[in-house]
């Protein structure tokens, strides 16, 4: 029995392979470049303008005058082309794809290399260079050497404050870094059932950070529900007895609070060993944990308490946003003494919005700790929402419930 990416590229692993691309997307940083590159290729047309989508989230607001003036051409570029287009507020780009513009089967690329989270859907979803996006821009199409996979089996459950991201760092400290370069992963076990959607998406965000080219989950109950709330009617994918190149197996039951410690995020410590360390700033959100139910878990710790360090919380998207002021969660935020982000990156990429100056230490609920990567000097370290929020409240490093 083939793999689910085998089964979606349609070729045994180790074979190259031409594939027509279902959804393509860039944002504003990689569009820039897409699109400089699709000019020097001819720019002569665009393939399959309903399938292309330009989505700004990395620095918008613009964070000074060059930025504006690539954004405005960018824009109106995307607007005389008919390309589906999201423009300040609207969200990370991942996100919004994951809000009922990707579906299990199909073949996903984009510029961004945490692409893989749609695999959260039963997609092929992978992370391109500018270079090969201008080539989908201009023919629909695009090739891939079909990876290997691996097996992650999940079995029981997440408990207490432990959250998916535990679950994700503690994979990606056992894979290592370079643990699964160009294979795909694929989280299967009966533990997956229990898992919510917004969880999946968290684990196949971290894929890449393992080197992994996809990281994919088998279309479920879970995954025709929350695509049938945009409308969608989907049919499950079956797993077969697959041929993975190594598996490796994780007990949900047994993870525990964990931080990724600069400058990698493979380096994982319990959260109990860091207890005391000061912080300066608190981040929560991203395409890793800036979703609904990140946002609820966050409230409902800081409900009725106030943060003892500035506290950046960026919605993942606007519905993101308008669920959080619907249900009330945003005045929790708020009067907690946090700071809300336009629906966006914010500061993870080290742009604008929350970087972190030379020597300040800031727990952050994103998927990337390296040296200089939120401002120069700073320090970063991963964590879950629920350690995040906890954090905040404390001013330092501690678990949630203590």
């Amino acid at each position: 029995m083939t793999t689910l990416s085998e089964q979606i590229l349609g070729a045994p692993a180790g074979e190259y392979v031409d594939r027509r691309v279902d959804r393509a997307y860039v944002h504003d940083g990689t569009g820039v470049l897409t699109l400089e590159t699709w000019k020097a290729l001819g720019g002569s047309g665009i393939s399959c303008p309903e399938c292309l989508f330009v989505l700004f989230d990395h620095i918008v607001p613009a964070n000074n005058s060059t930025t504006a003036d690539l954004q405005h051409e960018l824009r109106d570029f995307a607007r005389h082309a008919g390309l589906h287009f999201s423009d300040i507020g609207g969200g990370i780009c991942h996100q919004l794809m994951a809000e009922g513009n990707a579906l299990p089967g199909e073949i996903v690329v984009g510029a961004d290399s945490h692409t893989c989270t749609l695999g959260a859907f039963g997609a092929f979803a992978t992370g391109v260079g500018a270079t090969d996006m201008a080539a989908v821009w201009a023919s629909g199409t695009t090739w891939f050497r079909v990876p290997d996979s691996i097996g992650i089996h999940l079995t029981g459950s997440l408990s207490g404050s432990v959250e998916a991201k535990d679950l994700a760092l503690t994979y990606v400290s056992r894979l290592g870094m370079d643990g699964a370069s160009y294979h795909s992963l694929e989280f299967i076990g009966e533990g997956v059932s229990g898992l919510s959607m917004d969880s999946r998406l968290t684990l196949s965000n971290l894929a890449v950070e393992t080197g992994a080219k996809a990281g994919l989950f088998y279309a479920d109950h879970v995954t025709r529900r929350h695509l049938g709330s945009f409308g969608h009617r989907v049919m499950p994918q079956e797993q077969g007895d697959c041929n993975y190149r190594v598996e490796y197996h994780f007990d949900a039951g047994e993870i525990v609070p964990v931080v990724a410690v600069p400058p990698r995020v493979d380096t994982i410590r319990p959260v109990s060993d860091l207890a005391g360390l000061e912080l300066d700033q608190v981040f929560v959100g991203t395409c890793t944990n800036g979703r609904s139910e990140d946002l609820s878990r966050f409230a409902n710790i800081v409900r009725g308490k106030r943060v003892k360090v500035r506290t950046i919380v960026a919605p993942a998207s606007r519905k993101v946003l308008e669920n959080a002021v619907k249900t009330g969660l945003l005045m929790d935020i708020l009067a907690a003494g946090c700071t809300v982000l336009p629906p966006g990156c914010g500061p993870c990429l080290g742009a604008h919005m929350g970087v972190v100056g030379e020597g300040e230490v800031c727990l952050s609920t994103s998927n990337r700790n390296f040296r200089n990567r939120m401002g120069v000097g700073g320090e970063i370290y991963l964590s879950s929402v629920s350690t995040a929020a906890a954090s905040a409240v404390a001013g330092e490093i501690c678990i949630a419930g203590d």
